[in-house]
């Protein structure tokens, strides 16, 4: 099975589709990832993310829901 966390789009660079990525803010903590799977990804919009790679966007409900969720689990500090 494979885990995606949703994380927020903060800032996007690169105009080459392959090689575009974006600064991902997870809870605060914030990453470089690609978002060539998500061309329709902008600024402020949750994607998933698995291995580096953003593979979907998400509205913020849903990603509000799997927080709470990791919460419940205690994965999120």
């Amino acid at each position: 099975m494979c885990l995606a966390i949703p994380g927020k789009v903060l800032e996007i660079t690169g105009d080459d589709p392959l090689l575009r990525s974006g600064r991902i803010s997870f809870g605060g903590l914030v990453k470089e990832i690609n978002l060539a799977y998500t061309p329709e990804a902008k600024v402020d919009d949750y994607v998933l993310v698995h291995v580096g790679f953003a593979i979907t966007t998400i509205d913020e409900a849903e990603a509000e829901r799997v927080f709470r969720y990791l919460d419940e689990l205690g994965e999120v500090e």
